[in-house]
C-alpha cells in the first residue's frame, strides 16, 4: 500500500492534471457550465426535500439542511465508486501506453469528486445560515471525518476499478447497488430512527452510515462525533485500503490485456 501512493505522489503532477481536464471536461458544451457543480447537489435537495419534507411531513427540523449536510459526501463518495468502477476499462488509449501508472486513473475519479464535494461545502454554509444554523468549533473535526472517507473511498474504488476489467458486468451491478446503499444510509433520515437492535447492525454493514452521522453531528447537531465507531472505521478503511491496493497490482499487469 506504501509503495503504491508512493508511486502516486511521484505522478501528483500527471493526476493533477488529468484532475483539472475532468473538471474542466464534465460540463464542457453546456450554458452554466461550472455552475453545475452547485445545481446537481441544490436540485437532488429540492427534489428530496418536496417528498419527504412537504408530501411525507418529516418532522426534522430544517430538513432541508439536515439532509443536504449528508447528501455531499454521499454524491462524493457514490459517483465515485460509480465512475471509478470504468475509470480503467474506459482508458484503453492511455492504458495501452508503455509504462502508464494505472494507479492514477482510480485516484484521478476521487480526487476529482472530492473537488466537487469542497466546492459545494459553501453553499451548504449558506443554506444553513438561511435557517439560522450557524457553524460552530466542532468543525475541527471535519477534516478527520473527510480524511477516513477518502480512505474508504479510496479502497472500494480501487477493489471494483481492477475487478471490473475483466468482469465488465461489475459497473452495472455498482451502478444498482448504490441506489440500495443510499437508502440504507441515513441521509434522508435519522438513524435514530432505526430500532435500536438493528442500529448497530447498520453501522457494522455500512460504514457510509458512520460517516454521514459524524457530518451529520459537525454540522446539525453541533457536537462530536462518535469517537468509538470513527476510530473503528479509520482501521477497517486503511485494511481495506491496503487489501485493494494488493488487490490493484496483482492483477495491473493484466489491465493493458484485458481491455
Amino acid at each position: 500500500m506504501i509503495r503504491n501512493f508512493r508511486e502516486l505522489y511521484s505522478y501528483r503532477g500527471l493526476l493533477l492534471s488529468l484532475v483539472q481536464r475532468e473538471l474542466k471536461a464534465r460540463y464542457r458544451g453546456s450554458v452554466l457550465g461550472f455552475f453545475w457543480t452547485f445545481l446537481n447537489p441544490t436540485l437532488h435537495m429540492l427534489v428530496y426535500a418536496l417528498l419527504f419534507g412537504v408530501f411525507m411531513k418529516n418532522q426534522i427540523p430544517h430538513y432541508a439542511y439536515f439532509m443536504f449536510v449528508g447528501l455531499l459526501p454521499w454524491i462524493w463518495f457514490s459517483t465515485s465508486v460509480s465512475a471509478g468502477a470504468s475509470a480503467i476499462s474506459d482508458r484503453r488509449d492511455l492504458m495501452t501506453k508503455v509504462r502508464f501508472p494505472a494507479q492514477v486513473l482510480p485516484a484521478t475519479v476521487v480526487a476529482t469528486n472530492f473537488c466537487n464535494f469542497i466546492f459545494s461545502l459553501p453553499l451548504m454554509v449558506v443554506l444553513g445560515l438561511i435557517f439560522g444554523v450557524v457553524p460552530t468549533w466542532h468543525m475541527v473535526l471535519f477534516p478527520v471525518v473527510v480524511l477516513i472517507q477518502m480512505c474508504f473511498t479510496f479502497a472500494v474504488v480501487y477493489a471494483v476499478s481492477a475487478f471490473n476489467v475483466t468482469f465488465r458486468d461489475l459497473q452495472h451491478i455498482v451502478m444498482n447497488l448504490m441506489t440500495l446503499w443510499f437508502f440504507m444510509t441515513p441521509v434522508l433520515y435519522k438513524l435514530s430512527t432505526i430500532p435500536e437492535e438493528y442500529r448497530r447492525v447498520l453501522q457494522v454493514l455500512n460504514p457510509m452510515s458512520i460517516l454521514i452521522t459524524s457530518y451529520q453531528a459537525i454540522f446539525y447537531e453541533h457536537r462530536l462525533p462518535d469517537a468509538v465507531p470513527l476510530v473503528s472505521l479509520l482501521g477497517v478503511s486503511i485494511v481495506l485500503l491496503w487489501g485493494a491496493t494488493q488487490i490493484f497490482e496483482s492483477r495491473r499487469e493484466e489491465f493493458a490485456e484485458s481491455i
